[in-house]
């Protein structure tokens, strides 16, 4: 009953389409049947790996979640008179990103459920606080962006929010599929493959290389494509790093993309033991450094425990060797606006 009820859930997704199964079979990322990084990316196979990280997990971990709910920044929208000339970005927790870059407002991998999970009760629970974003006070959406379909990336109850403010949806391969299913139209999404480009009104986004792995469903591990993303507009140039674990491409992507005005990196959820897909705080700012990035801003930490470190882990390990590297970091609150190019960006160690 279990598995019947899991399989009918609209929020597993859907299949792809016709046109879709072709595309996917045409990329180079796609060998025997599944997406793969080029190279080697064994996750946890050891049997004895996968029985100490059940233990981790049953033992806790001290300081996983936070001792207090936390305090978010409310969200408000650019005024009218500043949204030509102005460069803003919005962190809402985990890997939630709004860009306001002049007139376009894009919204990068925008989970704001409670679980990242399909079954909302399990899963683990959102940190406490306030909620992170009343989605009704977004402005109109250019787009929607997403790196992958695991649920804390791609959230089922946020797009049903979101699909009648959004004007595009672009995502990597075979990600349509779910889209489709829970009612977004066919035409208001874009597909792309690693290298290609989308152009939105004065905005170009390409879809990079990420050393990661896919899948929502029961079954279909690696099925659809994962992606990092290159922004360009406003005369400014955005890295968005989706969910990686360290690798060559890194440096790729600065020698064809960079320099980077910003990136958005990711820096927690790891372990030592899946380090191939999450790279450590360390590995992220080197990634930062290989991409040519100026300002880093971490992500993928401060909204759910989904590994077995401390829950300020991933912030202050970045910082240590940001600060051995020389590397500028930006540390906003939850719901907190920066304006690139305007003053000191913050740097307030708020979680501590």
């Amino acid at each position: 009953m279990i598995l019947v009820y899991l399989w009918v859930r609209p929020a597993l997704g859907g299949k792809p389409s016709a046109e879709s199964r072709a595309r996917i079979r045409r990329s180079k990322q796609y060998r025997d049947g599944v997406f793969a990084y080029p190279l080697p990316t064994p996750m946890i196979e050891d049997w004895k790996e996968q029985l100490s990280i059940l233990g981790d997990f049953i033992k806790g971990t001290p300081q996983a979640v936070p001792d207090r709910p936390l305090a978010v920044e409310r969200y408000v929208p650019a005024p009218a008179e500043e949204r030509g000339a102005s460069a803003r970005v919005t962190w809402f927790g985990h890997s939630a990103v709004l860009l306001e870059l002049g007139e376009r407002t894009v919204f990068l991998d925008p989970m704001l459920g409670r679980a990242p999970s399909p079954v909302p009760f399990v899963g683990g629970q959102r940190f406490k606080g306030s909620p992170p974003l009343d989605l009704q006070a977004l402005p109109w959406l250019d787009a929607v962006v997403l790196s992958h379909d695991h649920y804390d990336h791609l959230d089922y109850p946020t797009i049903l929010q979101l699909k009648e403010k959004t004007g595009t949806f672009i995502v990597p391969l075979g990600v349509a599929a779910h889209l489709e299913r829970w009612g977004v139209a066919r035409e208001a999404i874009r597909e792309c493959d690693w290298s290609e480009s989308v152009t939105l009104q004065g905005l170009t986004l390409t879809c990079a290389a990420a050393r990661h792995f896919s899948g929502r469903g029961l079954f279909g591990r690696n099925s659809t494509l994962w992606c990092s993303w290159v922004i360009e507009g406003m005369g400014r140039r955005i890295f968005f790093s989706g969910d990686s674990g360290y690798g060559p491409h890194f440096r790729d992507i600065g020698e064809t993309y960079g320099p980077f005005d910003l990136t958005l990196m990711e820096c927690g959820q790891y372990d030592r033991r899946w380090a191939n897909i999450h790279m450590l705080p360390e590995e992220t700012v080197q990634a930062h450094q290989d991409v040519k990035g100026g300002l880093l801003v971490p992500i993928h930490w401060g909204a759910f425990r989904l590994a077995m470190h401390a829950w300020t882990d991933p912030v202050e390990r970045l910082l240590q060797a940001a600060s051995v590297q020389g590397v500028a970091v930006c540390t906003p609150r939850i719901g907190e606006t920066v304006k690139l190019g305007q003053g000191e960006p913050p740097a307030t160690p708020w979680w501590r």
